[in-house]
């Protein structure tokens, strides 16, 4: 586990035939309340954990567990974390949390490829995906979490109910799949996704000072170039619209 600033660590993803999310750790140690932003793959519950406890961190301080977007790279491995830590609440955009509580599984695969694939490599029945969300969140929110302050903003478009945390202390944006290193942006053919929404978000985005970029694959970025955001949609924008 990296650490990015003081409150602020980095877990790479584990890629393979499917790809396995980053995960971030959020709050400042000392305070006893942490929180985990993203789950991952199936299957990398141990890694994860265990790049958590090589640090020093106790995972009972992990409180909660947010999740930028419920597709199935970054929610897989939220059952098997949550064996690992029964104390901590799960809180996801209630766009997202309501389907999957009525149990409607493709707004975790996305597409039906990715729900046969999970059917054939993991043996995952019909139901994995349905799960109980202790905080439904709307976008607008600013969380004190750890000692540090966090902005939830709404960005759908790759999903529908995709969210990104920004701190604005020390401008770090940890934006989900919507935007990531080198211009790239989120496919927008999944279930669920608009095109048109995306480029909004993007937009939206390209309004805020960052500086740290942790995007939810690809590679991290320290020293964000001035209206790289904006210069990303401007690529996209025949694309999206």
């Amino acid at each position: 586990m990296e650490q990015i600033t003081d409150g602020v660590y980095f877990i790479q993803g584990q890629d393979g035939m499917i790809p396995d999310c980053h995960v971030y750790l959020i709050g400042k140690p000392s305070s006893g309340d942490l929180s985990l932003i993203d789950a991952g793959l199936i299957g990398k519950e141990k890694y994860k954990m265990d790049s958590i406890l090589k640090a020093g961190i106790d995972l009972a301080d992990i409180k909660r567990i947010i999740i930028t977007h419920t597709h199935l790279d970054h929610l897989g491995c939220l059952p098997e974390i949550l064996n690992r830590l029964p104390q901590a609440e799960l809180w996801m955009h209630i766009d997202e949390a309501e389907p999957l509580e009525k149990g409607d599984e493709m707004i975790a695969y996305g597409m039906k490829m990715f729900e046969e694939m999970v059917r054939s490599m993991f043996r995952k029945d019909s139901g994995f995906f349905k799960m109980k969300t202790d905080r439904k969140l709307a976008g607008g929110e600013t969380l004190e979490l750890g000692g540090m302050i966090w902005d939830v903003i709404h960005v759908p478009g790759h999903s529908p109910g995709s969210i990104a945390l920004y701190q604005p202390n020390e401008k770090i944006l940890i934006p989900g799949d919507v935007v990531y290193a080198d211009n790239a942006i989120g496919r927008f053919d999944f279930y669920g996704a608009s095109g048109r929404d995306l480029n909004d978000s993007l937009l939206a985005l390209s309004t805020l000072d960052v500086e740290i970029l942790l995007p939810g694959h690809n590679r991290i970025v320290r020293d964000l170039p001035a209206n790289y955001i904006l210069e990303t949609e401007k690529q996209w924008e025949s694309c999206l619209v």
